[in-house]
């Protein structure tokens, strides 16, 4: 089988690399279908997804079986301010690729965020629930998540939330980062979801993968949903540091785009298909925050 992983040097895409050349992950072994797996791990410099003829010049040569769509521009920010190219990465560049799976018999998994709600809700969101995005982010992947649906019978969306991971730059990160140089911390405690592991998230694609499930699939960590300002301290308590974690709120720090207050998500559908293997949060980071710190110390 050749798979393609598409914004492979990113921090889910690395992961879900690093996992498919394994045939395994600290989770479990992967199904016996991935053995002996050719793995085409491309990024923007070798494949720009925002090409239509970038990608069929590319499927038709290579000709993947399974494609993992990893690439976005999810800086929410960023995506504020420019939302066209926004909508060239997560819309166009998608639409693409499902278009070249349809054409060349590929199955597509495509990575979506839990933004396309407008996060005002009281309850974790389903497959089931009516999106309604309220930024600029939000809105180009609810239309490369409807691209993708429309062009490719063969295909899963799989939205997920607050991801962290080995590679790149991310809040687990950034908080170890900033306790350490500020010897103090203050977090907003009213945006509440679901910490997400690279690892649990690249573990349970690779599963739908290798399944025949079509559709949209929640894919984020599971427990109690939780406020940035409780992920934080669990951060903190982890690493190990004395350095006390403020709550504030989200007008205390005002960005271009607006955050969700309430964005968590239910893995409904991996419950009544598949099987739900993504770890309690606080599991999931616990273990993360374990080897993460230990390759600190090696650098």
């Amino acid at each position: 089988m050749t798979i393609l992983i598409t914004g492979a040097n990113g921090q889910f895409g690395s992961e879900l690399n690093n996992i498919l050349q394994r045939g395994s992950s600290e989770l479990g072994k992967l199904p016996p279908v991935y053995a002996g797996c050719e793995v085409l791990a491309v990024d923007v410099d070798e494949l720009d997804i925002t090409s239509v003829d970038a990608v069929d010049s590319f499927f038709s040569r290579h000709k993947p079986d399974l494609v993992f769509n990893c690439a976005a521009m999810t800086n929410v920010d960023g995506c504020e301010s420019d939302e066209e190219t926004a909508y060239r990465i997560n819309a166009l560049g998608p639409r693409n690729l499902a278009i070249a799976s349809q054409r060349h018999g590929s199955r597509l998994l495509h990575v979506s965020t839990d933004y396309v709600f407008r996060g005002d809700g009281e309850r974790p969101y389903t497959e089931h629930d009516t999106p309604s995005p309220n930024t600029a982010y939000g809105r180009t992947k609810l239309a490369g998540e409807k691209a993708v649906l429309d062009s490719c019978g063969n295909s899963c969306i799989c939205r997920t939330a607050w991801l962290y991971g080995y590679v790149g730059n991310n809040f687990v990160k950034t908080m170890l980062r900033l306790a350490r140089e500020n010897g103090r911390l203050k977090v907003v405690g009213d945006q509440v979801g679901n910490p997400t592991s690279a690892v649990d998230l690249a573990y349970q694609l690779a599963l739908l993968g290798a399944s025949t499930e079509t559709g949209i699939f929640h894919c984020t960590c599971g427990g109690e949903p939780v406020s940035w300002h409780a992920f934080a301290e669990r951060i903190v308590e982890r690493a190990g540091l004395s350095v006390p974690v403020e709550s504030c709120t989200t007008d205390e720090f005002p960005r271009p785009a607006r955050r969700p207050a309430y964005s968590a998500l239910e893995n409904r559908h991996l419950h009544d298909t598949i099987g739900n293997s993504m770890r309690d949060w606080r599991e999931a980071l616990d273990s993360f925050m374990e080897h993460y710190l230990e390759q600190e110390k090696t650098i």
